[in-house]
Formats: C-alpha cells, sequence, structure tokens
C-alpha cells in the first residue's frame, strides 16, 4: 500500500505515547502546539484574521486565543494517538458526560438520533465516550488528504465502537439505514457547505451550511441533540449534551430545512464563544461566496440553498 510507512509510524508513535503519563501526554501537546504555531504561518493568519472579524477583537486578544487554539490542537493530536491507553484505563478518568438523559430519551423514540457538534475541543473523543458509554453512535467521516491518517483515525473510531459511513459516497445509504434503526448518526456541520449548502450568519458573515442534519432530521423524525465537548482546566474533559432540536414540518420544505439549520448554527456559534480558544478558526468555513456579494446594485434574493432562490 502507497505510503505504508507513515500508518506504521503513527502506529508505533502511538504505542509510546499510549505508555506515558496522561499528564505528561498534556504537556507534550502543549510544546508541539506551541511549535505548530510557530510553523503554521498561513494557518496562523487565516485564524487571527477570522477571529479578529467574527469575534471583533483586538490584534493583541486575537493572537491569547489563537494561541491557546494550537496548544490544544497539539494536546488533541497526542490524545488521539493515546486513544488505545484511554479506552483500555476507562474511559470516565478522562472524560465525563452531563444530561446523558437527553440522548438516552431521545434515542427509545426508535427515530434515530441526529448529534449535532463541530470541531471544537477534542471532536474524536467525543464520539468515542458516547460510544463506550453504550449509545449505538454512527458517523459520516470527511477523508483526511493524508489516507494513512484518515486509516488510523478510522481505525480508533471502530476501535470505540463507533460505525463509520464517509461522506460524498455510495456509504451514506449504509448511514441513512443506521438511522432508521434507532442509531445516533453524529455530524460534524460546522464546516463550509459548498454551493449546496444552506446560507445562514455565522459570527456575523453569511455562510454554506451543510443542510445533511436538517435532512436527516426530516427524513426519519429524528430528534438532533447537540453535544459539544471542552477541555478542563486539571485535564480531560466534559462532555455536554443539550436538549432536543425537532424539525417543525410547516409544508414548506425550503423554509423549514433554513429555520432548522439556522438554529443549529447558532447553538454551535454560542458553544464556540464559550469557549474560543477550542475552535478550528483557520478552517475555510467562509470558503463558498455568498451569491448577494455578486448582486451589483441588484435586489438580492432570499437565498435558501447554495444555487436556489425564491
Amino acid at each position: 500500500m502507497t505510503n505504508e510507512w507513515q500508518y506504521n509510524l503513527l502506529k508505533v508513535i502511538s504505542k509510546i505515547v499510549s505508555k506515558l503519563p496522561y499528564r505528561v501526554i498534556l504537556s507534550l501537546g502543549k510544546t508541539l502546539g506551541r511549535l505548530y504555531y510557530c510553523i503554521a504561518a498561513r494557518q496562523r493568519r487565516r485564524a487571527l484574521l477570522q477571529i479578529e472579524q467574527g469575534m471583533n477583537l483586538s490584534a493583541a486578544a486575537a493572537e491569547d486565543i489563537i494561541k491557546k487554539l494550537f496548544m490544544n490542537i497539539g494536546q488533541t493530536l497526542l490524545e488521539v494517538l493515546y486513544t488505545p491507553a484511554m479506552i483500555a484505563g476507562n474511559f470516565e478518568k478522562y472524560i465525563t458526560i452531563e444530561n446523558k438523559h437527553f440522548l438516552t430519551e431521545a434515542v427509545a423514540q426508535n427515530h434515530g438520533v441526529v448529534i449535532l457538534t463541530g470541531h471544537i475541543g477534542n471532536w474524536e473523543w467525543l464520539g468515542a465516550a458516547l460510544s463506550l458509554a453504550g449509545f449505538p453512535i454512527t458517523t459520516v467521516i470527511k477523508r483526511q488528504p493524508n489516507e494513512q491518517y484518515t486509516r488510523i483515525l478510522n481505525e480508533y473510531r471502530e476501535l470505540a465502537g463507533i460505525e463509520i459511513f464517509a461522506r460524498g459516497t455510495t456509504e451514506l445509504v449504509g448511514a441513512a439505514r443506521a438511522l432508521k434503526k434507532g442509531k445516533a448518526l453524529g455530524f460534524l456541520a460546522d464546516q463550509d457547505g459548498g454551493e449546496h449548502g444552506i446560507w445562514v450568519d455565522f459570527f456575523g458573515k453569511k455562510a454554506s451550511t451543510p443542510q445533511g442534519p436538517a435532512v436527516f432530521a426530516r427524513r426519519f423524525h429524528a430528534p438532533v441533540i447537540p453535544a459539544f465537548i471542552e477541555r478542563c482546566p486539571q485535564g480531560g474533559h466534559r462532555l455536554v449534551l443539550h436538549s432536543p432540536l425537532y424539525y417543525e414540518d410547516t409544508g414548506n420544505e425550503e423554509q423549514d430545512l433554513q429555520a432548522l439549520t439556522v438554529r443549529m448554527t447558532e447553538i454551535t456559534e454560542a458553544a464556540i464563544r464559550r469557549h474560543p480558544e477550542e475552535w478550528l478558526w483557520f478552517q475555510k468555513r467562509w470558503n463558498t461566496v455568498f451569491p448577494g456579494k455578486a448582486m451589483r446594485g441588484k435586489k438580492a434574493c432570499t437565498v435558501t440553498k447554495a444555487g436556489e432562490s425564491i
């Protein structure tokens, strides 16, 4: 297999990391994050620009948050490699789950559950913790540019009991079947939605937003459970589940999908504002240009999906 050595190297590093005390992992992760901050100039500049604009911060305040973000990323990377030790050592030592009853009750409805989350904190451990807690977790994943990194991520997801489906493939049919069977399907819904996304306001700017969570909620009458994970000052993580959202059918599918997507985006933004140092500010969230910007001197339409208007 091409680049097989990269996978083998990651496995060796993971085995070494898994033998270290967790507190050492956190310390090494911070150091790794500081180094990443220094060398990842393009990501750093994009993150600083987007947080300054999105949260109306001074350059100094933005830099302080983004430095913390990079340290958190370094810790998350090593934690992912530490996953086998986390699972074997009882995950509850590392992650506490609050408000389990929201997900328990949603699963009991037997319509499937849409789990709404984002690239906040250690989102890989969020899914792992819910699965290890006994919930039937499935997820739609986006493949990494490095296939060997995707391979080890998927291996550790499956180790935690998560069922995986790849975005943009026929495996989405399998994801739909999983929801139909009453399982919980996780979505990282804070990415650019491309030309088929739904336009909503996100940190004061129009952003194309993935419509998958709303579409699945409509099709299967599935409740949407927001779930976010955050770092604790003393180490470890706090995973908080929130009360369910529901697709409200008024007879206008376009507007109803838009309304639910807006509500989900507002909840995601609120979670980011609570812990801005834990969100990936350098991702290309606003990469797709809002069509209204191109309408020089013309009255803008009400856009419900990228490329569609009413």
